[in-house]
Order: C-alpha cells, then sequence, then structure tokens
C-alpha cells in the first residue's frame, strides 16, 4: 500500500485566485465586474429571470410523432427463406418463430425479394407486389379483419 501512486490526472491542483495580477487570476478573480454572479454565494442560487432565453437556447425540434397506429411489417423474402411449400403463414406463426415482436396491431406483408414456394398467408393488410408475388407463386391470400 505505502507505494502505490495516484494516476497522472486524476487531482487537480486547485486554483488560486485574488492572488495578484501576476498569477493569471488577479483583480476580479475569474468573475468579471458586478452583478449576482460576482458576489459571494452568487453562483448557487441563481434566481431565473424568465424562461424565454432558456426557450431560445433549446434546439428546434421539428415535425410530429404520428399517434396513428402502424401495422408491424415483414417482406415476403423472409417468408421464401423460412417457410417450406404448402405451409400456413399466419401472425401467431411469425410471433413464435421471432420474426415479429408483436401481433397486436396486426401485420402487413410487404413485395421485397422474390417468392417460389407455394404458401398459404393470412394476414391483416398485403401491398399489391407482395400479393401478386404470392398469388404468381400458386399460393393463396386471406386478408384477417382486426
Amino acid at each position: 500500500m505505502h507505494n502505490l501512486r495516484v494516476t497522472f490526472g486524476a487531482k487537480r491542483v486547485k486554483r488560486r485566485v485574488g492572488r495578484g495580477n501576476a498569477s493569471g487570476k488577479g483583480n476580479y478573480s475569474g468573475r468579471g465586474i458586478k452583478g449576482q454572479r460576482a458576489r459571494s454565494g452568487g453562483k448557487k442560487k441563481l434566481a431565473l429571470k424568465g424562461i424565454r432565453g432558456y426557450l431560445l437556447r433549446l434546439p428546434k425540434k421539428k415535425g410530429f410523432t404520428s399517434f396513428k397506429i402502424k401495422p408491424v411489417v415483414i417482406n415476403i423474402k423472409v417468408l421464401n427463406s423460412i417457410f417450406k411449400d404448402n405451409d400456413s403463414v399466419t401472425p401467431q406463426v411469425l410471433w413464435r418463430l421471432g420474426l415479429i415482436k408483436d401481433i397486436k396491431y396486426g401485420v402487413k406483408i410487404l413485395g421485397e425479394g422474390k417468392l417460389n414456394k407455394k404458401l398459404t398467408v393470412r394476414a391483416n393488410q398485403f401491398s399489391k407486389t407482395a400479393k401478386s408475388a404470392i398469388l404468381k407463386a400458386g399460393g393463396k391470400v386471406e386478408i384477417i379483419r382486426k
């Protein structure tokens, strides 16, 4: 224990203020001239003078967050890679396999990728390309109502 050393930079030397102009922090000791911050005890509990300045300093956030409930989306290329011919694809099956996180707001099938397996797909919504790709592959499309 007696030969342990404090790592360099872990302890800072306290700034000695008000020790003459040659020290670099003489005269006003880095507090400026007059005002609440120049006085002793003035920096701790500054009085809040209005909120306008604070609001002006905040970054301007643009746009808004929509409250519209959106369905979980999944592409047909994922269905092609996981399911076999003549399989039935439902939201519950997709959720059980871990492909989607939640089925509360419905499932929408999108048409990205290629589908070359005959599948029976049941979902809440389909894009036009997904619907045509499933039917072209010889599968069935069934829309589930909420």
